[in-house]
């Protein structure tokens, strides 16, 4: 397979045992498959949702909190479609709300037919979440029409040179804009369940608000709600940003953590705007919300 699944488009022949620019070959490599507690409370619930990461990232951003999974050699097992498929439907009867899965983009060729699999036979009874670096390629995306049930995509950057000195993406807000909007024209406006605590169908976009970096924060709001109805989408604005995984860039900026005021003025934006969905605590800002994947 000459592998175009993402936006770099680095045409590597992942059959021959190639790595592509997300680290990855053709086989499922998959760092944690467990209930996680820390999602968007809508997504969470009260007794987790059931994420499966897979290792490597088309991205490579300067200050990641999941390196370890998502470099080149990091963390991670081998697994068939076929164990992936048992080990899903083991989360389910663990009383997980939903099937997470993230960082799934480069490994979409295998699992579309996986969902379409526990779709048709009726085994996978919870809804499916797609949880991505928001930079997809809208040809790939519309593979899983159908297939996901919410959409959970980043959307990190305004500045095409923000994008480019962290994440090596000069292009990526005109793609990640994109992609959200067919992520959109998928699901339409966010639904929850008939009690009103769980989320069953939607786009929810997350945002981390970088030290120095308000004002393109806001500019990408503003952005956003030009693309798509403020009033139709959930957005999840991070204060979490945490410089531990940063202290080894040139970016003295990324050394310190995001004041009150730069989160906050994000935060009024957003709410001027029209946008519902979810704001941090400052307490947040911590390693410790971050997976153990050794």
């Amino acid at each position: 397979m000459l592998c175009n699944i993402c936006p770099r488009k680095c045409n590597t022949d992942r059959d021959s045992g190639e790595l592509g620019y997300c680290g990855e070959g053709n086989s499922l490599r998959i760092s944690r498959i467990a209930p996680h507690a820390f999602e968007e409370p809508v997504i969470s619930g009260t007794r987790g949702s059931g994420t499966v990461f897979f290792s490597g990232c088309s991205l490579g951003c300067v200050f990641c909190q999941n390196r370890d999974i998502s470099r080149r050699g990091g963390a991670g097992k081998i697994m068939s479609c076929d164990e992936l498929y048992d080990a899903i439907l083991e989360l389910q009867d663990s009383g997980v709300h939903n099937i997470n899965l993230v960082t799934p983009t480069h490994f979409s060729h295998l699992l579309v037919p996986l969902l379409k699999r526990a779709k048709s036979s009726g085994e996978l009874k919870i809804p499916v979440v797609y949880n991505s670096s928001g930079y997809e390629r809208v040809e790939t995306l519309k593979s899983f029409d159908g297939l996901v049930d919410i959409y959970l995509p980043d959307l990190k950057y305004y500045s095409d040179e923000l994008a480019l000195r962290y994440s090596n993406t000069p292009d990526y807000r005109a793609i990640a804009l994109s992609a959200i909007s067919e992520m959109y024209r998928q699901r339409g406006k966010y639904r929850y369940s008939p009690e009103g605590d769980l989320l069953l169908s939607g786009v929810v976009v997350r945002h981390l608000v970088l030290p120095s970096h308000r004002k393109d924060s806001i500019d990408l709001l503003h952005a956003l709600a030009e693309r798509i109805p403020s009033s139709d989408i959930l957005l999840s604005l991070m204060s979490q940003y945490t410089p531990d995984f940063a202290l080894d860039t040139p970016y003295k900026n990324l050394h310190r953590r995001v004041t009150s005021f730069e989160y906050g003025s994000v935060c009024d934006a957003a709410l001027s705007l029209g946008f519902d969905g979810f704001m941090q605590e400052k307490s947040s800002a911590v390693s410790d919300y971050t997976p153990n994947f050794k």
